[in-house]
């Protein structure tokens, strides 16, 4: 209060804000803000008015965001139990409230009401349904996958510069995930220049020659020109790549060892999908039904960048340009 009573007397005086900060011992920025934030219509400063307009901002504890606007709440509750994260939320709620301010929130801040506002807009069931499934916030950890027996391997580094710029599409990356004991598996397949991603039920196994079967029935609901490459681990899941290549046309190319992030986009997903199909338990309990739904509902997720677009409209505005004349369903 003291040092508010000095600003307002040097102000009257007409002392500059540097001269101000140089008398109280404080840094021309802080005066300038002080005096920014408090002054009155007109720009008159009075120290008293200055020193309960503070004091009532720092009043704790503050209403949040969500606990202010029900309808906004009720949005990001909506979309985190359909497992959208909380950057896939804050950049899809413009345009889907194009002509509605009150209808947008940070992903920091639902990140916040998560995880540290104790009286809760968002419960801590909620914070289960993102991707780690975590209700304390820690950094992510990655495994290493280990290399395999394959044969004739084409290297990463022979790849077609387009596929990593994701200029050309038609471009994949893939990989399983397990369950309990790598007993069961399910293949994931994630084109490059739209995310989608594709899954292959593989409920009698994940030997090399039941991986190839499953990825070429997939494959087969593609055109030619959609299904250019795909990138695998040194999984020896891939033995039967070049078969797989004599049967689909798509040129399957390997990491370099221990090297899953030269697949970034596929870790990612595999990652996503956890939520779906949790490390440590049985994925051969899950029916091709099931698996098609989940596909369908992770393909209708916004993507930060497809400028919040979902994979699945990313791919069919792919499929409706000049060149891609034929409608093609995707189902696993």
């Amino acid at each position: 209060m003291a040092e508010r009573e000095e600003i307002a007397i040097r102000k009257a005086e007409g002392w500059t804000v540097r001269r101000i900060a140089m008398e109280l011992g404080r840094p021309p920025s802080t005066v300038g803000r002080e005096l920014a934030r408090n002054s009155q219509p007109g720009g008159r400063y009075r120290a008293v008015a200055a020193d309960a307009a503070a004091r009532g901002r720092a009043a704790r504890p503050k209403p949040t965001k969500l606990g202010a606007n029900p309808r906004l709440a009720g949005e990001v509750q909506a979309r985190l139990s359909q497992y959208d994260s909380p950057e896939q939320i804050a950049g899809r709620l413009p345009a889907d409230f194009p002509d509605d301010p009150s209808m947008r929130i940070s992903h920091e801040t639902i990140y916040q009401e998560l995880y540290v506002h104790t009286r809760g807009t968002l419960t801590k069931e909620l914070a289960r349904c993102l991707r780690t499934g975590r209700t304390l916030r820690r950094d992510q950890r990655r495994a290493v996958s280990r290399p395999g027996p394959i044969p004739d391997m084409v290297l990463i580094a022979d790849r077609p510069t387009e596929a990593a710029e994701r200029t050309v599409a038609g471009h994949w990356e893939g990989d399983l995930i397990c369950g309990t004991a790598n007993k069961s598996a399910i293949g994931t397949l994630v084109e490059l220049t739209t995310s989608l991603t594709l899954l292959v039920p593989l409920p009698e196994g994940h030997t090399a020659s039941q991986v190839q079967a499953g990825i070429t029935q997939v494959f087969a609901q593609l055109p030619a020109h959609l299904r250019r490459s795909l990138t695998w681990d040194r999984g020896g899941e891939m033995a039967g790549h070049k078969t797989l290549t004599q049967t689909t046309g798509t040129q399957v190319y390997f990491c370099d060892p221990h090297s899953p992030w030269q697949r970034p986009t596929n870790e990612n997903t595999n990652g996503l999908l956890r939520q779906y199909f949790p490390k440590g338990t049985d994925l051969s309990v899950h029916s091709a039904e099931h698996i098609a739904a989940v596909q369908a509902q992770f393909n209708d997720r916004p993507r930060k960048r497809l400028g919040f677009k979902t994979p699945a409209e990313a791919f069919a505005e792919l499929l409706s340009q000049p060149q891609n004349t034929s409608s093609v369903a995707i189902t696993p």
